[in-house]
């Protein structure tokens, strides 16, 4: 059997790229480990001359399909790899899947169901349709098996919750660990406290509609799919033991969604306890819906910090987001938070509707009023899949120019061409973002003039330094000659791994 090629593209709109492994990747290659499948695993976080890594490495690789995942900041990437492997194997396949072509996925269905057949989501789908064979909607894990076969569908859709590949909970549960053996698990750094760190996701979805966010009419990241406790914190523990991590990362969207949050927090506490070790945790909390027990339970589980999408200081533009949290209750969250010992980070983002002088002035104010202990301010993006987008119709009289409008206010944006434009999702926070939205009342270029503000002036007042960056590096070769790459770029199934594994069925769509 071939191997499966599975790439994860650069992130070159971020400070620091080997911070965090893609976690989603590496589900779909244990799953084809799982399934007996050989899998070979490019990893080209922080890589600046990608390119010619994916050309030299599609010259001489066994694989016939390579799969490439992309967020939509990741997707002018993943389309100079799809091309790169073209260039080198004309007859490989190409397949893209993960977030962005989910998105995509999910707005061209809103439009169809609407009767438009050339709307704008219908054009950033042709786009894709343009650069990649094949396209994989939601759920990768059994999906991916769909995407392989010859004269299989092009397009397969795993975003459908009444299809047989949307993953239910339990599925999530029963599928094998995220294949981070086919990573340089040592090259990425990232601590909590001193603690050696990495990451980890216990649950999918959020239920909320903000209205910057995407996947807000995609199932796959709109519905909440948890797995159990037992198997959240046997992976915790897999992962110390195996690692000798000791902090973890929660990446899931807000932990506290999950009703039973305290008894997981429970749990893990419990595992330390007989383990006899003493871990630091991190994780996105929902503010309204926090409370002192959780903070409580948080705090003995090891968490530390908690971070959290207060986006805003101003009421009027929380409520044009659809934020569902009010000011006050944003801080009594950073109140609840510090009175237990845990540290916030504050996300903030401007250029939402209606954002003017003096709603960016109660975000600042908000912020030195609140004193959190770390903060991000960025400008939002309209990204496909999210209701800014979605909801969003053509300018009367500016083409390739959009409008959204909530509650009487109204949010321009300029149309991105996602497959090539990169820098438009997070910038060098001293200096460098670039905006593609404005209201009536703030340009493009006083945005990004009043967010540098921002930053600066906060920083400054609470004491807060800027985050250090990490150069990309390079990709060493001699004449072409590659012979292997270097094991931080890839990495390839073990055949005795693939023994060992437990074969699953191959789940076809229906």
């Amino acid at each position: 059997m071939k191997p499966v090629c599975l790439i994860t593209p650069p992130s070159i709109f971020l400070l620091d790229e080997r911070v965090f492994m893609n976690i989603g990747v590496l589900k779909v290659a244990a799953a084809l480990e799982a399934r007996g499948r050989p899998v070979e695993m490019l990893d080209l976080s922080g890589v600046h001359d990608f390119e010619r890594v994916v050309h030299d490495h599609a010259r001489t690789s066994d694989a016939d399909s390579f799969g490439i995942t992309a967020t939509t900041p990741q997707l002018p990437a993943a389309t100079k790899i799809a091309r790169a492997i073209k260039k080198a194997r004309p007859y490989a396949t190409t397949i893209l899947g993960g977030p962005h072509a989910t998105l995509v996925n999910a707005a061209l269905r809103r439009e169809l169901a609407k009767g438009q057949e050339d709307g704008r989501a219908a054009r950033a789908f042709a786009r894709l349709r343009e650069e990649f064979d094949r396209l994989v909607a939601g759920d990768g894990e059994d999906a991916i098996e769909l995407a392989l076969q010859d004269g299989g569908p092009l397009v397969v859709d795993a975003d459908d919750p009444k299809g047989s590949l949307f993953l239910t909970g339990k599925r999530r549960t029963e599928l094998p660990l995220p294949a981070r053996h086919l990573v340089d698990v040592e090259s990425y750094h990232y601590s909590i406290d001193g603690h050696r760190a990495t990451s980890l996701i216990a649950q999918l979805g959020c239920p909320y509609g903000c209205g910057f966010c995407a996947g807000r009419d995609s199932p796959f990241l709109r519905r909440i799919r948890t797995r159990t406790t037992e198997s959240i914190v046997n992976e915790l523990v897999t992962l110390h033991r195996e690692y000798g991590f000791t902090g973890f990362m929660f990446y899931d969207d807000e932990l506290n969604v999950n009703k039973d949050v305290v008894v997981l927090m429970n749990a893990i506490t419990h595992a330390q306890e007989q383990l006899g070790v003493e871990w630091r945790l991190r994780g996105f909390i929902k503010s309204e819906l926090f409370t002192d027990e959780q903070a409580e339970a948080m705090v003995r589980a090891g968490f530390r910090w908690i971070l959290t999408g207060f986006e805003s200081g101003s009421d009027r533009i929380l409520r044009n987001i659809n934020k569902r949290a009010t000011r006050d209750e944003n801080t009594r969250c950073v109140e609840t938070a510090h009175r237990h010992g845990l540290k916030v980070k504050a996300l903030m983002s401007l250029g939402h509707p209606g954002e003017d002088a003096h709603t960016i002035g109660d975000t600042k104010r908000w912020l030195l009023e609140t004193k959190p202990d770390d903060f991000d301010v960025t400008i939002i993006t309209a990204y496909p899949g999210s209701p800014y987008y979605d909801h969003a119709v053509p300018h009367e009289s500016r083409p390739g120019h959009w409008v959204y409008e909530f509650n009487g206010d109204r949010l321009y944006q300029v149309d991105v061409d996602y497959t090539e434009t990169a820098d438009y999702y997070k910038g060098d926070p001293d200096g460098g973002y670039t905006s593609y939205v404005y209201t009536d009342q703030i340009s493009r270029e006083d945005l990004v003039g009043m967010r540098d503000a921002v930053e600066r002036r906060v920083r400054l007042e609470l004491g807060i330094a800027f985050n250090p960056s990490a150069p990309a590096v390079d990709y060493e070769h001699s004449m072409g000659q590659t012979g292997s790459l270097p094991p931080n770029i890839l990495r390839r199934s073990d055949p005795a791994t693939l023994r060992r594994s437990v074969a699953l069925p191959v789940i076809k769509a229906g």
